[in-house]
């Protein structure tokens, strides 16, 4: 019998069994044909290429169902071309970010930039552009009811992205995610639709169930995780949510059918240097977790969860997506093989790739703001002093605390820059009202200098924090000339900044050049006093008004259980 290529002494992974079985697999046009047990009918085939494995562990290829590509700060093609070397051949994207600055033709653009040849990319329908309401954050783009009918039939949608207006799910029927959901469950009822419900249990969390959505992929303390299986979410678990008191509960109990490892946010440099999927799983195993479920829970359950059947076991029919691995604990790659094509080979690497050019003219010019001097940043106020309100940064969580100080006035102006809170100012970038918000940022943040950037999770405006208004001021006219990136400043010198001209969130650079860049941009925060064990997230994320508990946007500071905005003055 012919077949294009037999993959012979391997011990391959059988999902059905969760076990490994020292074997063979035959492939014909990029499918398995056959997996074979020790020797038995190998003679049968005759291949066009015999690969012999030398004995290593062979696992399906790597399906991550819930994660955003623009958290790389990299453009779709330098991103896909890479993730093959960590054993990923399957992704759901849901471009949630770049729609928040170009609506429903950002979603397109992002999927016409993508033309992947060594994995596939799925997509989900971004729920909540903006993640909130109009009325607490401006968007360059919406995505409405017209939008999401327009997606729903497109190639390549699989889900619909995580609902994040936590709040509009639960007190509003007629909140535009209630829309989405009604009309999926009407029209699309296998459509998976994806949570993101963070803190809620309970009734509440019963509530939120109760419409449809059936995942979640936040961060929880035990007894919330518990909560979720209890009422039979599907549980999507990601780095920050490897508790050892999380996998215990997993194993003990048996949950591997209703969990899926996936990345969520996996910045450039973490990219370069560390992997994707690839550490989750492996994290997992260290904490306790066998191998074997480790695999199940990156392959197998994911494919399931998002209806790809064709996919995620070595199996007869299943499409040809597997990882040689080198180091089966640590999921570190040998080889990877997509359709039963080569497309990574440790002892090669990876090609740089960059993709210039790929997205519309206007995703070039999306920073709308006009150049700023130190004076916008001096605060008014009456009498000798006044109570301000700040975000406190964790060193551990990305959440906040509010935090309140007293601040000397001076000729009507509060003295910040020898306070204890650093300034945050949020500038609306999309030319649509000129918008700024206002605010204060303590704990672990800057000690000195200023930080900015168009990167600003989910509404992406101009965001500032800084110690210094002359600071402050060059590192916003730096974005502005940049046209988008981030940007660190220290007595008047830029320490470092990393190029975001796609809608101001991505580079189309070699991936190690834009990991390089981001490093550069960690660096000089931690440098300037910032305490996080990932600063850019922890930075990037206190502009996100579904994140507990005070964030901030163009709007102002936001009480995020209550969606009501706060001024930066306490009364």
């Amino acid at each position: 019998m012919r077949v294009d290529k037999l993959f012979v002494n391997g011990n391959f992974y059988n999902s059905y069994f969760k076990r490994f079985f020292a074997g063979y697999a035959a492939v014909l046009d990029g499918r398995f044909l056959h997996v074979g047990v020790g020797e038995k009918d190998v003679e049968q085939f005759e291949a066009d290429e015999r690969v012999d494995l030398g004995g290593r562990y062979v696992i399906p290829g790597l399906i991550d169902i819930h994660m955003h590509i623009e958290s790389s700060m990299s453009a779709p093609m330098p991103f896909c071309d890479y993730l093959v070397k960590y054993g990923v051949t399957t992704i759901v994207s849901e471009p949630h970010e770049i729609a928040n600055a170009f609506g429903i033709e950002g979603i397109q653009a992002m999927i016409d930039a993508c033309d992947p040849q060594k994995m596939d990319v799925y997509y989900g329908i971004s729920s909540s552009v903006p993640s909130t309401s109009e009325e607490l954050e401006t968007t360059g783009g919406i995505i409405g009811m017209d939008e999401l009918k327009a997606l729903m039939d497109a190639p390549g949608i699989l889900c619909l992205g995580e609902v994040m207006d936590t709040r509009g799910v639960l007190n509003d029927p007629d909140s535009r995610p209630n829309q989405f959901v009604r009309y999926l469950r009407q029209h699309k009822p296998d459509m998976p639709l994806e949570g993101h419900c963070p803190r809620i249990k309970g009734v509440e969390l019963s509530r939120y169930i109760y419409t449809g959505i059936d995942s979640d992929h936040t961060e929880h303390d035990l007894e919330e995780v518990q909560h979720r299986y209890f009422k039979g979410m599907f549980f999507e678990l990601q780095n920050k949510m490897l508790k050892k008191e999380v996998i215990d509960f997993i194993c003990e109990n048996q949950l591997f059918e209703h969990t899926a490892f996936v990345t969520d946010d996996t910045m450039a440099d973490v990219l370069v240097h560390k992997g994707h999927l690839n550490t989750v799983a492996a994290g997992a195993v260290e904490l306790g977790m066998r191998v074997e479920d480790a695999v199940y829970c990156a392959t197998y359950t994911a494919a399931r969860r998002m209806r790809l059947f064709d996919r995620g076991a070595i199996a007869p029919g299943r499409i040809a997506d597997m990882v040689v691995m080198e180091d089966l604990p640590g999921f570190v790659a040998h080889s990877t093989y997509k359709n039963g094509r080569l497309v990574y080979d440790s002892q090669i690497g990876i090609e740089p790739v960059g993709r210039p050019g790929a997205f519309p003219k206007k995703f070039y010019h999306s920073v709308q703001v006009k150049p700023v001097t130190a004076d916008t940043f001096a605060l008014k106020a009456s009498g000798d002093s006044v109570t301000v309100r700040a975000m406190q940064v964790h060193p551990d969580r990305t959440q906040t605390s509010e935090q309140h100080f007293t601040l000397p006035v001076a000729n009507g102006q509060v003295q910040w820059e020898s306070g204890p809170a650093a300034l945050t100012a949020v500038f609306e970038r999309y030319g649509k009202n000129g918008g700024i918000g206002w605010g204060f940022t303590s704990g672990g943040t800057i000690k000195r200098g200023a930080v900015a950037t168009t990167y600003a999770h989910d509404h992406h405006n101009l965001m500032v924090v800084g110690r210094s208004a002359t600071d402050m001021a060059l590192a916003v006219n730096q974005l502005i000339e940049m046209q988008g990136g981030m940007c660190v400043v220290e007595n008047g010198k830029v320490l470092a900044t990393i190029h975001l001209p796609v809608a101001g969130l991505l580079s189309e650079e070699p991936m190690e050049e834009t990991g390089r860049q981001l490093a550069e941009v960690q660096d000089a925060m931690r440098a300037l006093g910032y305490e996080h064990y990932e600063p850019v997230m922890s930075f990037c994320t206190t502009s996100l008004p579904v994140s507990p508990e005070l964030k901030i946007t163009d709007k102002g500071l936001v009480e995020v259980k209550t969606g009501k905005l706060l001024s930066w003055r306490v009364d």
